[in-house]
């Protein structure tokens, strides 16, 4: 399908050439945005009468005389000192629609003409280890800024960086070189089955290492035993490895998030190029040696006692620490993946080690002005109580039991609502509306903030809510299915009610909104976006009836704008990682 050019970029286009033509040697931005005194209004007038010292008012008066209205403009008139109120016509309107309609998978958005390689460094669990609600904010906002950015025709490949590695897996291993056979082939175990081995492994061993002194030594020679790779330690540690993956892949599955396992890529795969990354930095004079670790020091970033704050790349005792990992990643992201961007969805209060493993990279020319790398630090998630989520006993909240409970919640919604559904289709809705409140909640946030977790806001129908969104889209395909044999058809001869101006304008905005959002890293703004045309399309349904409406041409013409709308939450919502259930 051939692209759509959205109304607001015609009309910059036909502002650009009336300055242009007004003043040749210009070259101006219009600053057209949307107004509540026209369609749109454009600002640049009076940036252009400062640089030529001229009259804004008179200037802007010259540009509408070489302005042809009639077309896509039926109307533009000065305002103020020097803005340019525009209306757009209906009948430019509603064509511009059609063409979107023609295209139902992208909607007339083409992609970008000069796409990067993005890696997105996002849900990071640990093996071993049960999720909790902080894991939940860097599943879903790196999911969602995924599809945002495959969308703009952005070629991205997701990394999982697992905590796979470390002292505590001496303990682990050692334990099931004693006890063999406490964990289960991982082809033999669900999800559930698999975090219940690994928790009864945790506690034994744990209890055996802080009772008996012997075993603690062993397990101590047994973390030597790993990262000098003996096979025997390797082969046991996988197995926790292939446990633990198991289980992940049951609460990805729960979340409605499809992980690839050649995407899961944990610490431990770095392990080989971690002297390589200390050895260059050294020898480029980006690291230096300190007391006997190798640390990258930044001059403007220092401790409380005013002394600056090392990145340590290496211990003393020739241990690699995190930073080692990170350049490793980098180094490995760039040079083997050709990637351009690396986007990395970690909690917010990573973002000083960030910030030290970004500047290091940059002075070892790694990161470049061609190759950047970004921090989206995410806020945290609070209770009721505006502090961090907890169990009434004051324990972390597992997610999964956090997401159980929001279907449990969303199924009670539905089973409220439920017309013409069965058991089992409430079941499939309240999962469907469940994990996509929880998500919703999350991405309706700007990333950086906190938020407060309400299930009872989360399912609410009114309101900024996922609900209420999977609500419109299933009130439009009810009307679609009430209008029988009518098909959808747009009409651009029609006069538009003001209703279905406002509506049509938002869903022009789509793409645009899509490229803002991905471009900022803000899936927030794709959300206000979706939850402004439902609240637009609200409007447009108490004030334009659709199957009663005067006219057969008329009728069609607003099933096509229903339509329409449907089709754009569908896309929309599906960029967030939320169903959009037929009925509800």
């Amino acid at each position: 399908m051939a692209p759509v050019k959205s109304l607001s970029a015609s009309v910059a286009q036909q502002l650009t050439s009336a300055i242009s033509a007004t003043v040749p040697e210009a070259a101006v931005d219009p600053l057209l945005r949307r107004s509540d005194r026209a369609d749109y209004q454009a600002n640049g007038i009076l940036a252009l009468a400062k640089k030529a010292k001229a009259n804004p008012r008179e200037l802007a008066t010259q540009v509408v005389a070489n302005i042809t209205t009639g077309g896509v403009i039926k109307d533009i008139e000065v305002s103020g000192p020097g803005f340019l109120n525009i209306t757009i016509s209906d009948k430019a309107i509603i064509e511009n629609l059609a063409d979107r309609y023609a295209d139902p998978a992208r909607l007339g958005v083409p992609p970008k003409t000069n796409p990067g390689i993005t890696v997105v460094d996002y849900a990071q669990p640990n093996v071993a280890k049960e999720m909790h609600v902080g894991h939940l904010r860097s599943a879903v906002i790196g999911d969602a800024l995924r599809s945002m950015l495959d969308f703009t025709g952005e070629q991205t490949i997701g990394r999982h960086h697992i905590g796979d590695w470390g002292t505590q897996f001496g303990m682990l291993i050692q334990y099931l070189f004693e006890h063999p056979g406490e964990l289960a082939p991982a082809e033999d175990v669900d999800g559930e089955q698999a975090m219940s081995n690994l928790n009864r492994v945790y506690k034994a061993s744990r209890a055996v290492f802080d009772a008996d002194e012997e075993f603690k030594e062993r397990a101590r020679k047994r973390v030597v035993a790993l990262q000098s790779g003996d096979k025997e330690t390797l082969g046991l540690w996988q197995q926790f490895v292939d446990e633990s993956k198991v289980y992940f892949y049951s609460v990805f599955e729960k979340l409605d998030m499809e992980i690839r396992d050649d995407e899961i890529v944990g610490e431990s795969a770095y392990n080989d190029g971690m002297p390589e990354t200390a050895r260059l930095l050294e020898e480029m004079g980006v690291a230096e040696r300190s007391d006997g670790a190798l640390v990258v020091f930044f001059d403007d970033i220092r401790g409380k006692d005013d002394k600056p704050v090392p990145l340590i790349v290496q211990k003393a005792d020739g241990g690699f620490g995190y930073a080692a990992s990170d350049l490793t990643a980098i180094r490995d992201r760039v040079g083997d993946l050709h990637a351009t961007s690396l986007l990395y969805v970690v909690d917010v209060r990573q973002s000083l080690h960030f910030k030290m493993v970004f500047e290091a990279a940059r002075r070892a020319g790694w990161l470049t002005d061609e190759v950047t790398a970004h921090n989206m630090g995410y806020g945290t998630v609070l209770g009721a109580d505006g502090k961090p989520f907890k169990t009434r006993e004051g324990e972390t909240v597992k997610l999964e039991d956090l997401l159980d409970e929001a279907v449990e919640r969303a199924a009670e919604v539905v089973r409220e609502k439920a017309q013409d559904l069965s058991e089992a289709e409430i079941l499939e809705r309240a999962a469907q509306v469940g994990i996509g409140a929880v998500k919703y909640a999350d991405l309706s946030t700007s990333p950086s903030r906190d938020y407060k977790f309400d299930l009872d806001q989360m399912v609410s129908l009114n309101g900024d809510t996922s609900v209420y969104l999977q609500y419109a889209y299933a009130r439009i395909q009810s009307i679609l299915r009430k209008a029988e044999a009518v098909a959808p058809a747009a009409h651009p001869e029609l006069e538009l009610h003001a209703a279905e101006r406002a509506m049509g304008l938002h869903l022009d905005a789509f793409g645009d909104t899509v490229f803002e959002a991905a471009a900022e890293y803000a899936p927030h703004k794709l959300a206000a976006y979706l939850y402004q045309l439902a609240s637009l399309y609200t409007s447009f349904y108490d004030k334009c009836p659709v199957l009663k409406a005067d006219t057969e041409a008329q009728k069609e013409n607003r099933l096509f704008l229903c339509d329409l709308t449907a089709r754009t939450l569908h896309q929309g919502m599906a960029l967030l990682g939320i169903r959009t259930p037929e009925k509800l």
